[in-house]
């Protein structure tokens, strides 16, 4: 069992991204490949997901961009939007053409976006397709997040619709809320080295873990 420091846990279990200079360090695995070794999937990438990649692939060029992954996530998984989309376009890019999403890059998503499938649907105690509110709060602190409820609040504000209503998460924003949480906290944890739950950073150093977070979707 993990202790919790300050907000998070010591542990986290959270599907992520593979570890991308300079700012995304999610500890899966690398994507530090030469252009030639990028052209080819990994040994074991089921055929669904080489096919969903060559589908989209349409100029055969081994790589394909924003749109394009857009139309292979939203016809195996869900509809994205684009916002989602842009998000995970910047976490999961290819380190060497970082416009394009190679096949690693590519198969190391689609693995990522099955976990995050797996954590949605045990949450979504209803069985309603959608993530409220307290089912995201259990489904952070299920994967070592102890996120405060001001936190929470903060960052659904954003998909609310201005009606009052409560805000209901579908997949795809619930992958985003999730990458948020998880890529903005280990970037905290770099700083708080012994996890009492404070860090002292540079304004320079703040600005650098927040925007990348901010830009790559908005």
């Amino acid at each position: 069992m993990s202790s919790s420091y300050g907000g998070y846990h010591s542990q986290s279990y959270a599907p992520s991204a593979p570890e991308q200079p300079p700012y995304s360090n999610y500890n899966h695995t690398s994507s530090s490949t030469s252009n030639s070794s990028s052209s080819s999937f990994p040994a074991g990438t089921p055929q669904d997901v080489i096919r969903s990649f060559q589908m989209v692939d349409r100029d055969r060029s081994g790589f394909i961009d924003e749109r394009e992954l857009h139309q292979a996530l939203s016809s195996g998984f869900h509809h994205f939007n684009f916002r989602t989309i842009r998000l995970l376009f910047f976490l999961f890019k290819n380190p060497h053409q970082p416009l394009t999403i190679g096949p690693k890059e590519f198969a190391a998503l689609w693995s990522c976006l099955g976990h995050w499938r797996g954590i949605f649907e045990r949450y979504d105690k209803d069985r309603s397709g959608k993530i409220d509110p307290l089912e995201l709060r259990d489904a952070l602190y299920g994967i070592g997040y102890a996120v405060p409820g001001s936190v929470l609040q903060l960052l659904l504000s954003k998909y609310g619709d201005g009606s009052g209503r409560r805000v209901e998460l579908g997949f795809d924003s619930f992958v985003e809320c999730g990458m948020i949480i998880k890529g903005l906290t280990d970037k905290f944890k770099e700083k708080d080295t012994r996890y009492t739950g404070s860090a002292t950073l540079s304004y320079d150093a703040f600005m650098t873990m927040v925007l990348p977070f901010l830009v790559s979707y908005d």
